[in-house]
């Protein structure tokens, strides 16, 4: 046990009572040296938030005295949420004059102030931030005589920053900048900072999703180290290489993706064979072997965790001489893979498989759009730029849905959720906002990566090899029951609550289909479920209903993967010592964390892009009359989403025939006096009235028929 472990031991002890550093260390018999180790490790603890130093110096266990530790989720309002470490705690809610200072995003301790009564949060004060999220904030600057102020972009930073007129540095008002703090908030007493970039001014070409980028501190830049090993890599395949590898150059082999795509990962091949079962080869783009671990390339992705797609660009995990380079695989260009060849039978199940490092030359690089039109419509156009893979993509076509029938029976969910492609022109206005279909194509490729990635899961949890999964944790029943509740109201119902099986919420979603409420009961029922995370612990992937599974299809974008392809090619070649595994059992938890949130981070970013572009896009309407569907009803108003996805909010103070409210339980919006009803789902037909491109929010008001 470690020194560490052993102190927790004793702090939980009932008799242990508080103690000064001096009488611990003395507890544990130490001497010299050992002493200043020990109170550096009570220094971490403290950090960490296991331990706590009370007024009087004398150390005790965070979980021992009624006090969580957790995340700050702001609110512009002032007050906040603490959402707990410790997952199987509820959310604390803490009002704004018990924040003292916590700001969005801040790791703290709180203090429980009183219980939560019939359905109510418990309320909680903050009494130590641990760590700070915001050291720079990003917002626009407004000026007077002698001082000014810096407004944050994030409304979940309640406060705005103090500027003295020595730290404007030639900010002017109206222009995006970034801050630092000098001095943190206290008790009614606004954060103090000092001007350290000046962004842009407000509306200029170029400002708003530089601001975004900045408030979600990516990196759009690599370090010159970076940069400087990246350029030396050798952009192509060396002959010594290619004899190491088993060779594929000969196979049909392609690669399927967007039409903008450069970063091209992953390739496939078919075959049918003589027993009536499928070869399908997915080959990986092999990045291991160019970025190297603990090297300044691999350290930059590691920190960065994913690549980040915005509406106008991507900020890459990897440099473009590996991205859109030698990793990249690119058509009639050799290059290295990790590739796994997969024989499937009729019912779609893996009867064999086999993962091989390899050299690999692409045939043709296909689009998306031209596979899906060939093989939904038999296009002649498409077909031209299709010559020979045509029998090759039938096979492909016949196996994708052998495999979607598969999971299909075995229970899996599958949200079919529009999504919106933004058009912009090449001053980065948006131009167009369009849904964009999931079709064959895109379903296929899909299907292949899916298969792909349980096979690969599945090996190497009976291989027993320590291992990076992809996973998707039981729905708590608490949620679930909520959800039931609540799809009572639409006459639907879900069974066996107490042991849910991913199959009843794959019925209810095909119950929903079609129906005006669907898009409504998907969300909630998207809410209702856990987040899909990366776990050195195998786990189920509820959604998916699957036993097994882990992402190791995109090394080129996501960090776990990268690392999963390290683990198999050290496995392959018969590296994975009894020490290499026992350094992967350390590192991998910290990996899976990482990598976890800074996806997070990514998704964050890009939804907020992509508010920004659609409320730029309805700035330019305001008055247009749309027909939208009513997606979502609040305390204040309903949202009305329109076929373009474009989503927006009508206030009860803009509903002027009569005073609305939102009644709960029936859930629907009604009149007092005219007890006109509004349910989710009702079409209905209304006029643009405002955009709010700081707050990235779209008004809407109701047009009445005879209007």
């Amino acid at each position: 046990m470690s020194l560490r472990e052993n102190i927790v031991e004793f702090m939980r002890k009932k008799v242990y009572k508080p103690m000064l550093k001096e009488e611990l260390a003395i507890q544990f018999g130490l001497e010299g040296k050992e002493i200043e180790v020990f109170y550096n490790i009570l220094k971490d603890m403290e950090k960490e938030g296991i331990i706590i130093k009370t007024r009087n110096e004398r150390y005790g266990l965070v979980e021992k005295m009624n006090l969580i530790v957790g995340k700050i989720e702001g609110n512009e309002k002032g007050f906040g949420f603490l959402i707990p470490d410790d997952k199987t705690k509820e959310d604390v809610f803490i009002p704004a004059e018990d924040m003292n200072g916590a700001l969005h995003g801040d790791r703290v301790i709180v203090r429980i102030t009183s219980k939560g009564l019939s359905g109510k949060k418990e309320e909680g004060e903050v009494i130590r931030i641990l760590e700070r999220a915001n050291d720079t904030i990003v917002g626009t600057f407004e000026s007077s005589n002698n001082f000014g102020f810096v407004i944050p972009d994030d409304s979940r930073i309640a406060y705005d920053v103090f500027i003295s007129k020595s730290n404007f540095n030639g900010a002017k008002t109206n222009q995006k900048v970034v801050v630092e703090i000098t001095r943190w908030p206290e008790k009614r007493r606004n954060p103090e900072g000092k001007i350290v970039e000046i962004l842009g001014y407000v509306g200029e070409k170029g400002t708003d999703i530089l601001s975004i980028i900045k408030q979600f501190k990516l990196s759009e830049d690599f370090p010159a180290k970076v940069l400087n090993q990246a350029s030396s890599i050798e952009q192509t395949v060396s002959q010594e290489e290619i004899e190491k590898r088993v060779d594929l150059r000969n196979l049909n082999i392609f690669t399927i993706d967007g039409a903008d795509a450069k970063d091209l990962d992953d390739a496939v091949s078919i075959e049918k064979l003589s027993n009536g079962n499928y070869k399908l080869g997915v080959h990986i783009a092999d990045v291991s072997h160019y970025v190297k671990e603990k090297s300044p390339i691999d350290k930059e992705a590691y920190k960065r965790g994913n690549s980040v797609y915005l509406v106008d660009r991507v900020i890459p995990m990897l440099p473009k001489e590996l991205s859109n380079g030698i990793c990249s695989l690119n058509p009639n260009e050799d290059r290295l893979t990790l590739s796994v060849f997969m024989e499937i039978d009729k019912n779609g199940s893996v009867v064999d498989y086999k993962i091989v490092e390899g050299v690999i030359r692409s045939k043709a690089r296909l689009v998306y759009d031209d596979v899906s039109d060939f093989l939904e419509r038999d296009d002649k156009e498409a077909l031209k730029n299709l010559e020979g893979v045509t029998e090759d993509l039938k096979i492909m076509e016949e196996l994708s849905h052998i495999l979607y029938e598969k999971r299909q029976k075995r229970g899996c969910i599958d949200f079919d959720f529009p999504e919106a492609r933004i058009i912009l022109d090449e001053d980065g206005i948006p131009i167009d906002v369009v849904k964009e279909d999931r079709r064959i194509a895109d379903k296929m490729i899909e299907e292949f990566m899916l298969v792909c990635n349980e096979t690969i899961a599945e090996h190497f949890y009976w291989a027993d090899i320590p291992f990076l999964y992809r996973i998707h944790e039981e729905p708590d029943m608490e949620k679930i029951e909520e959800f039931n509740k609540f799809i009572h109201n639409f006459g639907y119902s879900i069974k066996g609550i107490q042991d849910i099986h991913p199959k009843e919420l794959q019925l209810l979603t095909k119950e929903v289909k079609g129906k005006k409420e669907e898009t409504l009961i998907n969300t909630l029922l998207l809410r209702s479920l856990k987040k899909a995370k990366y776990s050195s612990e195998k786990d189920i992937h509820f959604g998916l209903a699957a036993e097994y599974y882990c992402h190791f299809t995109a090394p080129i974008r996501r960090y776990p993967d990268l690392q999963i392809h390290r683990i198999i090619k050290n496995y392959i070649n018969g590296k994975l010592s009894s020490n290499e595994q026992d350094r992967l059992h350390v590192l991998l938890p910290k990996v899976a964390d990482h990598t976890s949130t800074t996806e997070r981070t990514a998704e964050e970013a890009e939804r907020e892009v992509e508010d920004l572009k659609k409320a730029e896009y309805m700035s330019t309407r305001i008055g247009n009359v749309y027909e939208g569907i009513i997606s979502s009803l609040t305390h204040f108003g309903m949202y009305v989403q329109l076929d373009n996805t474009i989503e927006g909010l009508v206030h009860f103070s803009n509903m002027i025939d009569d005073y609305y409210y939102f009644d709960e339980d029936k859930y629907y919006i009604i009149g007092e006096h005219t007890n006109k009803v509004y349910r989710l789902g009702d079409t209905v037909k209304i006029i643009v009235i405002n955009t709010d491109l700081v707050k990235r929010t779209i008004d809407f008001m109701l047009v009445q028929e005879d209007e």
